[in-house]
């Protein structure tokens, strides 16, 4: 009998062939920004060439996109369990980008190897979130960054919230069903944002685990939220 994170990966398997259009679509085309801006904020921070990334929960490679634009010289590793969403990436990516099929809370890594780690719409989809966090610590080196870009919960909404939450409950689903032929998958999304944590709280298991977080910021009516933050100990 399969578990909850199998499940989660079959979804994935399910959508991955209209997966990008779908993104494009229902985010508006405003996630290729917000990737975007997650890369360029961070290697200011980090100011250096050569880096070794890793992209965790890489889907189809967006993400990866942006290191190889803007970073010079890196090594760049992407992880992700759907092997559907990896065949998909593998097409878009250069040919000199490492694809391996894995889970955030087992990386083939060894501790303090890794200068960023990024994981952009993929740790509410972590089961085992604590271990998966306890490993980004593990593999990045001293002072190595960690990238989250997520969907994240706010418990007091304004009206501009409550508007956000209803196109993400109600019209996100019916059109990403749409799109996908899988509506239950996109009936996940908001429910998985629902389930996961706010900001705050997501701030204060990295602080806990050994991380100092650099640059918070919030999206759209504040569904979305990007983290970076620094291994300190």
């Amino acid at each position: 009998m399969k578990n909850k994170q199998d499940n989660i990966i079959d979804m994935f398997d399910d959508i991955a062939k209209n997966y990008d259009l779908a993104n494009r679509v229902l985010s508006f085309n405003i996630d290729t920004k917000w990737r975007k801006e997650a890369c360029l904020k961070t290697l200011k921070l980090i100011n250096k060439d050569n880096l070794k990334i890793i992209d965790v929960a890489c889907g189809t490679g967006d993400m990866i996109l942006n290191w190889v634009k803007f970073s010079r010289n890196s090594k760049i590793l992407g992880i992700d369990p759907s092997i559907n969403m990896l065949n998909i990436a593998k097409k878009k990516l250069p040919d000199e980008i490492k694809l391996i099929q894995g889970e955030a809370k087992s990386i083939a890594i060894d501790d303090n190897m890794v200068d960023i780690l990024s994981i952009a719409y993929g740790i509410r989809n972590v089961v085992e979130l604590d271990s998966a966090l306890n490993e980004f610590h593990r593999v990045l080196k001293h002072n190595g960054i960690l990238v989250i870009l997520e969907f994240t919960k706010k418990n007091n909404e304004n009206i501009v919230d409550k508007i956000a939450s209803f196109y993400t409950k109600h019209v996100l689903p019916v059109i990403g069903g749409l799109i996908s032929k899988n509506y239950k998958a996109y009936k996940y999304l908001p429910d998985s944002i629902n389930d996961f944590l706010t900001l705050e709280e997501l701030e204060y298991k990295l602080k806990k685990i050994g991380f100092l977080v650099k640059i918070k910021k919030r999206y759209i009516a504040n569904l979305c939220s990007l983290i970076i933050a620094q291994k300190t100990n």
